[in-house]
């Protein structure tokens, strides 16, 4: 067969493959032909059956491709065709097994052409003997984008063409930059122990696991003990034991000390390959440094202690404020009987957690026999309003002990505020009256407070107040009482204005709807329930509440 008589692969792509590619994926340095070749006739070469041999590449793994030879008139190879693929086979364009069919070298990559491994094509198609490239850079441009790859490529004659396999070396070093990342953030290394020729592998983690010189190498299992804290050897040793004995796997945590002294958490995990007597042969594991995680375990357990340290001292502090509030403050509901009074109660201060308000009662029985009822509203709310709070509400009670007449305790009261050690300039409001069972006697005095309600027969009126500024308002102030004789049945209300107050309503407004409901319960068995009911809503109120029902036991 001549030149012109040699089977031929047409110059164009077949199965409709895009030629317009970019730069090649190989490289570029030029390669001269060889000038016997030159205008030699080409020898008869054995026709290739294509489908044979894109079967034998169809059982191969990898990227290979079968590439014939295409000549030019005066003998020479111009051109290389891939003619069959493996399945596997991918390019850097990203094109993959019988895609590649058909592509031209010169039109696809050609770069390739007069580079060295276009010389190392023509070697191993000339002379039979296979080319092997050291690992280069290649770069292509495909649609626009930059594809940039690192290759390993082989080339050997069959058939009047080439099997050309190629490796990338990208998923490897990008795998091993992968594997020493994961190793550096994990802060673990690998080691590999021959048993039988006493060799030992470690990668460069294990070095800084161990904070150990690399120019010493590995250290063998039989010096781990060496560097191991004295109170874990015992459970390392028992572990390796175990491990080199009957290979059994391993996963234990022991300290080490570094080579500047301090002391490192680390943990091995390590099992045995055995042999056919069972014996171990090779130890394969890894060595990783808990240290950080152990030091965040410590301080994570010393603010779990402190945690429950304090938490004890809460609880601690919150019984002292529960007992201070049973000495302090009124109890929040009771029903008491007083010189022949009924007394229902019902404190609800705004806030309910602290249970802590300015809004204080008073419901006693002094010692001639005579009942002390007081209802009180020191401006504010917290601390500062109780403090307050507790000195009005003991001193009007000691006073009142002592058989002070109604109207001086108020003066006094006043003047406490004004003059007290520790004036924090607060004000408040008071109501306090005294019953006399024997004359059914009630005799009440007030300090700018909101007068009681007395219910008689299903109606309400409110008393006509006496004269009274309230408490801590000017230096001199004047109080006067007011009297009304009780009948067995009535019903009084002391409260405070939280009870009757709603933002941007007149007062008036509340006190008639106070009324209203009053008399509206004043049948039922447990009136203060009713009235709190209808009145009191706990999602919109603003203030502290503070109600004292007073009831005379029927004839």
């Amino acid at each position: 067969m001549t030149d012109r008589e040699l089977p031929s692969v047409p110059q164009t792509r077949g199965g409709g493959f895009d030629t317009e590619t970019g730069a090649s994926a190989f490289s570029s340095t030029r390669y001269l032909p060889r000038r016997d070749r030159v205008e030699k006739s080409v020898p008869a070469l054995p026709a290739v059956s294509m489908p044979a041999v894109q079967e034998v590449l169809d059982a191969l793994p990898g990227s290979a491709t079968f590439l014939l030879p295409v000549y030019g008139a005066r003998g020479e190879v111009t051109d290389f065709r891939i003619t069959a693929a493996s399945p596997d086979a991918v390019d850097v364009g990203a094109r993959k097994g019988r895609e590649l069919v058909g592509l031209s070298v010169r039109e696809t990559y050609p770069s390739v052409v007069g580079s060295e491994l276009w010389q190392g094509y023509l070697t191993a198609l000339d002379t039979g003997l296979r080319y092997e490239s050291e690992p280069f850079d290649y770069e292509e441009v495909v649609a626009g984008v930059s594809r940039r790859s690192r290759l390993a490529v082989r080339a050997a004659s069959c058939h009047a063409g080439l099997i050309v396999s190629w490796v990338s070396m990208d998923d490897a070093e990008r795998d091993q930059r992968r594997l020493r990342a994961m190793q550096r953030l994990a802060r673990m290394g690998w080691a590999d122990w021959d048993l039988v020729r006493n060799a030992v592998t470690w990668s460069d983690e294990v070095y800084a696991v161990f904070d150990r010189d690399p120019a010493l190498g590995p250290m063998a299992l039989e010096e781990l003990p060496g560097h191991v804290v004295a109170e874990d050897l015992p459970a390392l040793g028992e572990s390796v034991r175990l491990l080199l004995g009957d290979g059994a796997p391993i996963d234990h945590t022991f300290r080490v000390t570094g080579s500047q002294g301090q002391v490192r958490h680390v943990r091995i995990v390590a099992e045995a390959d055995v042999d056919l007597h069972g014996t171990p042969v090779e130890v394969h594991g890894f060595f990783q440094d808990l240290t950080a995680l152990k030091q965040a375990q410590e301080q994570l357990l010393e603010h779990e202690r402190a945690a429950v340290a304090h938490r004890s001292l809460l609880e601690a502090e919150r019984d002292l404020a529960a007992r201070l509030q049973h000495a302090l403050l009124p109890l929040p509901q009771q029903s008491l009987s007083l010189a022949g009074l009924t007394v229902d109660v019902a404190y609800q201060p705004l806030q309910e957690g602290l249970n802590v308000g300015g809004d204080w009662y008073s419901a006693i029985e002094l010692s001639d026999g005579s009942a002390l009822l007081v209802v009180g509203d020191v401006a504010g709310h917290g601390l500062d309003a109780v403090a307050t709070m507790a000195q009005l509400r003991f001193t009007a009670k000691g006073m009142a002990i002592t058989g002070t007449p109604l109207p001086q305790i108020l003066a006094r009261l006043n003047t406490l505020l004004l003059h007290g050690s520790e004036r924090n300039f607060s004000t408040a409001t008071m109501v306090m009256a005294r019953y006399e069972p024997d004359s059914s006697r009630f005799t009440w005095v007030q300090a700018g407070h909101l007068p009681p309600l007395l219910v008689r027969d299903g109606e309400a009126r409110f008393l006509t107040a006496p004269h009274g500024v309230l408490l801590g308002a000017v230096p001199t102030p004047r109080y006067d009482s007011a009297s009304v004789q009780l009948l067995p049945g009535d019903q009084l209300l002391l409260y405070t204005d939280g009870l009757v107050e709603e933002p941007g309503e007149d007062i008036t407004d509340g006190l008639a709807r106070l009324s209203r409901t009053a008399e509206a319960c004043s049948g039922d068995a447990r009136v203060l329930d009713g009235i709190l009911g209808t009145l009191v809503s706990p999602d919109v109120r603003r203030d502290d509440i503070c109600v004292l029902h007073v009831g005379l036991t029927p004839a």
